[in-house]
């Protein structure tokens, strides 16, 4: 009779069983993707905000030319971030921002706050969000009158890695106060 070592013994009988099983190895998970972050950029302003929900702002970027102006002093209605609106990028062509492939939620924020527009058919112009055209767009006509928020929302899809807005004058100059990109 030949004596064993009680933890030989226990080994053995373990390896027995790990190897003995009929269950095939599972594969690790895959690794998801990051999931984008929001973004949200301020149009005319060289600093970041942060929103009344806590979101922080990026200054003005991602567009390929125009000016800016502030007016940080102007009132205005239908919203809870005036700020937001109290800056904004004109005479601008296009913007543009690196993403990853997939779905996203662009929100555009305007308002008229440039005194020499005092109706509606005075600053008309298009803009092209991803492929998805808005013509004749005319903020004052959109939001009932000057210094009033609007918000315009477009479901897009990236898949060459990033979002195009284009920007066309009609009459007077495009405006804009922030974007939103939020992934679906």
């Amino acid at each position: 009779m030949r004596f064993q070592h009680p933890f030989a013994i226990a080994l053995a009988a373990g390896l027995a069983a790990a190897c003995g099983s009929s269950e095939p190895a599972k594969p690790a998970p895959a690794a998801q993707p990051a999931a984008a972050a929001p973004v949200r950029i301020k149009a005319g302003l060289f600093s970041s905000i942060t929103d009344s929900d806590g979101n922080s702002w990026l200054p003005d970027q991602g567009f390929a030319d125009g000016e800016t102006v502030e007016r940080p002093d102007l009132p205005i209605s239908n919203t809870k971030n005036p700020k937001i609106y109290q800056a904004e990028r004109y005479s601008m062509t296009a913007f543009s921002w690196p993403l990853p492939n997939g779905k996203y939620v662009v929100k555009l924020h305007f308002a008229e706050t440039f005194e020499g527009i005092t109706g509606p058919g005075e600053r008309v112009f298009s803009f092209n969000v991803q492929g998805q055209g808005f013509k004749d767009f005319d903020v004052w006509a959109k939001t009932g009158g000057a210094q009033r928020a609007y918000i315009e929302t477009v479901n897009v899809e990236v898949t060459d890695g990033k979002l195009h807005i284009t920007f066309t004058p009609q009459v007077e100059n495009p405006e804009i106060n922030g974007i939103e990109i939020l992934p679906q």
